[in-house]
């Protein structure tokens, strides 16, 4: 098996690295994540001209027709980089399931989220369903009135249109609406690491048959196919965060001077700095072997996607940890990048189902 980048892919890393070295300010990130849209708008214009936004879709959608590699590289340099702009919610999250649909409209969206001028949120979480996805209290009657809440969705508060899971009359379903219909309410909260997230709640919203997408066990394919390759992305973003806390550790401890020395020369502090350098390195390994099994859509795409996830989500917060601690007070401190990455790390613990959550998965 070759474990290889090819060609393509190393030049697609290297355009990455380059714009976020030379296009993404991480003091600027900061006061955008303060306006009214949370993210830059012309950030993401120069995303849609890179064509990193039609990266995923299908060729006959208009995309590039890149799949899990070409994704898991882009996160992971956007993990580096500490990058805010709602790709996740509005590319992977709405975009994918999308271009896999066969909903009639599904081109003309795309070509819209590919162009940056649209966004659309996936409502899949509801509060007191926990990680369970497939069973949600939303539903429609027999009159088609939609009522219910979802919960973290992601940059819910910019989206002109949502996807939703509810019920109707026991049947699973995905379904697309405006979010400026009568009953559509957007309460919206920055997460822990800034991302822009709502909750919305559906009060006796009409709905009719040309807002669904998918029913049944297509449906559910279609949800379940959608978080596993969003799981594995924030995993690659993971990845990124903490490689570079360990090479922004590493950097700081040789600068940073006691008793006459700098601090990198202390044995202490150099076997916890192997550590962080050990536990990014497995990540490393791990993100190769679901993205993949992701690729090849094998049996076991969902069982190597949670044991990534389950040790990303012990080991990414640990390597934040100490990379936070090594740096002493100046860890803590918001002018600097090393505290957000454990922001970034507790954050991504928590999406899609936290370490433990996905440890029980693989054992199953």
């Amino acid at each position: 098996m070759n474990l290889d980048y090819n060609e393509e892919q190393n030049m697609l890393r290297e355009q990455i690295q380059k714009f976020c070295e030379s296009e993404y300010d991480f003091y600027k990130r900061e006061e955008v994540i303060k306006s009214d849209n949370h993210f830059d708008t012309d950030v993401w214009k120069l995303f849609a001209d890179q064509g990193w936004l039609s990266m995923p879709f299908s060729e006959e959608s208009g995309g590039l027709g890149f799949g899990p590699i070409e994704l898991s590289i882009l996160f992971e340099e956007f993990g580096k980089a500490l990058v805010i702009e709602p790709y996740l919610a509005t590319i992977v999250l709405s975009g994918t399931l999308l271009d896999k649909s066969s909903y009639s409209q599904k081109v003309d969206l795309i070509d819209k989220l590919s162009s940056g001028s649209m966004h659309i949120s996936l409502g899949y979480a509801e509060v007191d369903k926990g990680y369970d996805y497939l069973s949600p209290s939303t539903s429609i009657d027999s009159n088609n009135i939609l009522n219910g809440t979802k919960t973290l969705v992601l940059n819910g508060s910019n989206a002109e249109k949502l996807i939703i899971t509810c019920m109707k009359d026991n049947d699973f379903k995905l379904i697309i609406l405006n979010t400026d219909l009568d009953g559509v309410s957007v309460n919206s909260f920055l997460t822990v690491d800034g991302q822009s997230c709502s909750e919305i709640s559906f009060e006796n919203v009409q709905i009719d048959d040309s807002n669904v997408i998918a029913s049944g066990s297509e449906a559910k394919k279609l949800l379940n196919e959608t978080i596993n390759l969003a799981t594995l992305c924030i995993s690659a973003e993971a990845v990124g965060c903490m490689e570079s806390c360990y090479f922004k550790t590493l950097e700081y401890t040789k600068g940073r001077e006691q008793f006459g020395q700098p601090i990198s020369n202390f044995q202490v502090l150099q076997h916890r700095m192997v550590d962080m350098y050990i536990e990014s390195e497995l990540a490393k390994s791990l993100l190769i072997k679901a993205m993949l099994e992701v690729k090849n859509n094998s049996d076991q795409m969902y069982k190597h996607v949670s044991a990534l996830k389950s040790y990303i989500g012990k080991s990414g917060k640990l390597s934040a940890k100490e990379a936070v601690q090594l740096h002493g007070g100046m860890g803590v401190s918001e002018e600097m990048m090393i505290g957000h990455y454990l922001k970034k790390m507790i954050s991504i613990d928590a999406l899609f189902g936290n370490a433990d959550f996905h440890l029980k998965k693989f054992a199953r």
